[in-house]
């Protein structure tokens, strides 16, 4: 990463990140940074031919990467992403987060129910199938 407010070897100061620096960062891949930034869910400034992020290029990255691991979908995570732009009190931006944790918990909710439904019904059918198994064993005699 860019070192305490010097400058690299590259020419960046600790403000700025080369997608590689941010991946590592991010523990990601430059490839992964580079898919978001052609979704349009970043916009990193260019330094000649070579991509240079900001800080808040990694904030945003942090929660494009925290909004994938929780279940959300790119284009909901653009939308939160843009509130931010046009509203700086972020309250357009907290009003629609909590509305979309809110679905998406209630989303999770319903799974759960049907993988809990699911595993009584598998549970019963094994025990099912254990119970023919040694009925039929115990019909042919010695095993």
């Amino acid at each position: 990463m860019a070192s305490n407010e010097k400058n690299n070897s590259d020419g960046l100061t600790d403000t700025f990140f080369s997608v590689a620096e941010l991946a590592r960062a991010l523990a990601t891949t430059p490839r992964t940074i580079r898919f978001y930034e052609d979704k349009g869910l970043l916009a990193p400034c260019r330094a000649g031919v070579m991509r240079v992020y900001t800080k808040r290029d990694r904030a945003r990255m942090v929660l494009i990467l925290r909004g994938k691991r929780l279940g959300f979908s790119l284009q909901e995570i653009k939308e939160y992403l843009d509130l931010y732009e046009l509203d700086p009190t972020q309250a357009d931006q907290l009003r629609l987060l909590k509305r979309r944790v809110g679905e998406r918990l209630e989303m999770l909710e319903k799974q759960r129910q049907a993988i809990d439904e699911m595993m009584v019904e598998l549970k019963d059918i094994e025990e099912q199938s254990l119970s023919a198994l040694h009925s039929a064993l115990q019909g042919s005699g010695p095993v």
